[in-house]
């Protein structure tokens, strides 16, 4: 009888065709609970606080007596010195034949030596747990998997101090029959797994993976090498890591949990340790959830930012634009595409945005990502290769850790929410920085996403704190695509009187993956309240040029109510396919220059009762704050283009600095709120000059500002001032309303400027710039 022999390519095209219909019976993971943040008029409302965004390592993962347990004693323990293609044995439970050792009783099994072409077997019928110390062992079977769990209570692999241990399998394996699939790695496990010791172990899985645990695959500590055809360290009901160094290679996943049928289950959870992940696919991934409470990760996906597909742009009234992507956007970033959709997504002939079927990464053997981003909808859909360095099927939650990232797709994406609660990132992404499907809640942490197509992504967007630098081709951020309510919510929002019935907040029922912030509230307008156009399509009650033709806002919301967010936009600035609400921080927008885009887009209102905001960009577009705000607000157009670095200053009639700004990139409108702003204020307006004062991110304090030219002076009569080289002027008209402003309190991120005394009140000025 002959042996079926399966080559690791073959076996990839079962699997990949397997994924692919596991993808698409997966019901779509969405928000229950978006509705419960909708509000009756005039009444605002706090989203309950999800359990989720508390969650951390310790919450989901116990470690055992056995899983620490790294001692073992030559008396107490059974030898086996490996030795080409033999061993020998001292001691019970384990016994040797044909090349391979076969351990069949609980206990604890030495290792040292090296075996040329043989297998490690534990098959122990009373599940008893078996632990494996690996000293100075090597171990390689040229056709099946080195180390196979084939039945355990649990098995410990202990790395001996001080040793250096090698596990190998072949590029073919031999099956008994068609129907035998696994092992499939050079680790192999169907018993919970545990790593632990401080030695250090190289895995090379020639043939697919590397460590796989069908059960649950935990690591305590060690230095441990991965090299694999597809993915690195799997563990189908979790993956749990409190420390280690892990260095990855693969073509397929880096880290990866699987399981898909229980909700309790297929996590990855990470307390600490050092990350060096190089893969062809995704980085770290997680069927449900991913937390990561610290460490260091260095993360390289699809071969990185510079391998993305090329995106091309399609204009708001259809219609082809440029294109960057594979390679480095331009360097000041300030005529790239504007609005262009993912390439790899469809258009209505079923081809990417390039005219082409969608292209996978050359060297990833991965299954396809099946989830699309929320703001995807086509008439077809193409798989194409999922190359994400943090990726979560359900919540992705950090709350710790130092992040260097180049990844060919998003960096941190989830199908439902992200939550960060601190960190350090340093981002550079071929899509999007940081992507939720549902909402995106930023609670901390200091964020720099140098390149990326979409700085952040999520139907609700939440900035409660943190530092947040964002580059971006198109929009530097972006709240697009719809919260999914319950069926109790939908009543709920159905049945209330909007004119006369207060919201009760402590009845709401709000699940653990709702919409929510740890810190701040999250509050919204129910938009039904709207005005209409001639189509019964709402329209903001305020702002200046917004969406399309016949567009309607969404129930999406961009919420900042704290720490600091700077935007270097391609394309618009802050983008809420539904409204914006600023109730404390600083916020600094740099860009668009073309007027297909704006600083500032919304297609609800913009609702700003505190912070400081500064936007500046293109006007063409233009849109300022509504004048639902309770803060006041001045929106500046030029006649002509500003170079970029040319100072814009604001000043009240009695000297006092409101803004000293050098935009980064060249602008034609400036939009400015600042607390300081009065409704009826008389406030001067100059070009030019400069400012001995500290600049961070074009944002000046303290100091003087001097040799300006005066560009205008004018009163304030609303909340929303539009003003021009002039005076005072109307909104523009553009595809949508205009705006207005309103007054309010000031906190949070970086210091703004403050009011000093006039040194000069000739046709140019000098203001000091004094930071309270």
């Amino acid at each position: 009888m002959k042996k079926k022999i399966i080559t690791g390519s073959k076996l990839w095209s079962v699997a990949m065709i397997t994924a692919m219909v596991t993808a698409c019976s997966a019901p779509a993971a969405t928000s229950s609970t978006a509705n419960a943040a909708v509000s009756t008029t005039g009444t605002t409302k706090t989203v309950s606080v999800s359990e989720q965004t508390s969650v951390k390592y310790a919450d989901l993962v116990t470690m055992d007596a056995d899983d620490t347990n790294v001692s073992w004693s030559a008396t107490d323990s059974t030898t086996i010195k490996l030795n080409g293609t033999t061993a020998s044995i001292t001691g019970s439970g384990a016994k040797a034949a044909n090349g391979s050792v076969t351990i069949s009783a609980a206990g604890t099994y030495v290792l040292s030596g090296k075996l040329t072409d043989g297998q490690i077997v534990v098959n122990v019928a009373d599940k008893g747990t078996v632990h494996l110390v690996l000293n100075g062992a090597t171990i390689n079977d040229n056709d099946s998997a080195a180390i196979y769990i084939q039945k355990a209570g649990k098995a410990i692999i202990t790395l001996e101090e001080g040793t250096e241990n090698a596990v190998s399998d072949g590029k073919t394996y031999v099956y008994a029959d068609a129907t035998t699939d696994e092992p499939d790695a050079a680790i192999f496990s169907k018993a919970d797994l545990t790593f632990n010791g401080t030695g250090k172990l190289t895995v090379t899985g020639n043939y697919n993976e590397g460590i796989t645990s069908k059960d649950d695959l935990k690591i305590v500590s060690g230095t441990i090498n991965v090299k694999s055809a597809d993915d690195g360290i799997k563990g189908k009901d979790m993956v749990a890591i409190q420390a280690g160094t892990i260095t990855i290679d693969s073509e397929g996943d880096g880290i990866k949990s699987t399981n898909d049928t229980d909700t309790t289950k297929g996590f990855v959870a990470i307390a600490g340790g050092t990350f060096n992940i190089q893969s062809g696919s995704d980085g770290i991934q997680a069927e449900t959830a991913l937390v990561t409470d610290g460490g260091t990760f260095n993360i390289v996906t699809g071969g990185g930012s510079a391998n993305a597909p090329e995106k091309v742009e399609e204009g708001p009234f259809g219609g082809g634009g440029g294109g960057w992507g594979g390679g480095t956007p331009p360097t000041d970033m300030g005529t790239p595409p504007d609005g262009e959709p993912p390439a790899d997504m469809p258009s209505n002939n079923g081809t990417n945005a390039t005219g082409a079927a969608p292209s996978s990464s050359t060297n990833a053997k991965a299954p396809a990502d099946s989830n699309a981003d929320a703001d995807t909808s086509t008439t077809t859909e193409e798989e194409t290769t999922s190359a994400k360095a943090l990726k979560a099927g359900v919540d992705l939650t950090v709350n710790g850790g130092t992040y260097t990232i180049d990844s060919m797709d998003d960096s941190l994406h989830s199908n439902n929410n992200v939550i960060v609660n601190d960190g350090k990132f340093s981002i550079e992404s071929g899509d999007d920085g940081i992507h939720a499907d549902q909402a995106l809640t930023i609670n901390g942490g200091t964020i720099t996403i140098a390149k990326s197509y979409e700085g952040l992504e999520g139907a609700i967007i939440t900035l409660n704190d943190g530092d947040v630098d964002v580059t971006a081709s198109d929009d530097g951020v972006n709240a697009s695509g719809d919260i999914t309510a319950t069926d109790a919510d939908a009543d709920a929002a159905t049945t209330a009187d909007d004119s006369t019935k207060a919201v009760d907040t402590d009845t709401t029922a709000v699940s653990n993956t709702s919409v929510t912030e740890t810190t701040g509230t999250t509050s919204t307008t129910d938009q039904s309240n709207q005005s209409t156009d001639a189509n019964s399509n709402a329209r903001p009650q305020g702002g200046g040029p917004g969406g399309m033709p016949g567009e309607s806002a969404s129930n999406s919301e961009l919420h900042i109510n704290g720490g600091s967010l700077t935007v270097n936009a391609g394309g618009d600035g802050l983008d809420s396919n539904g409204s914006i609400y600023m109730t404390d921080g600083t916020v600094i927008v740099n860009g668009p220059t073309d007027n297909g885009n704006g600083p500032l887009d919304y297609d609800g209102t913009f609702e700003m009762s505190g912070g400081y905001l500064v936007a500046a960009g293109s006007s063409g577009m233009a849109q300022g704050t509504s004048d639902t705000s309770t803060q006041n607000t001045i929106v500046m157009t030029y006649p002509e283009t500003q170079k970029a670095g040319t100072l814009v200053h604001v000043q009240d009639s009695e000297g006092n600095n409101i803004l000293t700004f050098a935009p980064a990139k060249d602008y034609q409108s400036v939009v400015v709120s600042s607390p300081d702003l009065k409704k009826d204020g008389s406030y001067v307006i100059y070009s030019g000059g400069t400012s001995t004062g500290k600049a961070v991110d074009g944002l000046y304090t303290d100091g003087t500002y001097s040799g300006g030219t005066k560009v205008v002076a004018f009163q304030s009569t609303s909340n929303v001032t539009w003003v021009n080289e002039s005076g005072v002027t109307t909104a523009n008209t553009g595809m949508g309303p205009g705006g207005g402003g309103g007054q309010g309190g000031f906190g949070g991120g970086r210091n703004r400027p403050q009011s000093g005394t006039t040194t000069d009140t000739t046709g140019t000025t000098g203001t000091t710039d004094t930071a309270k």
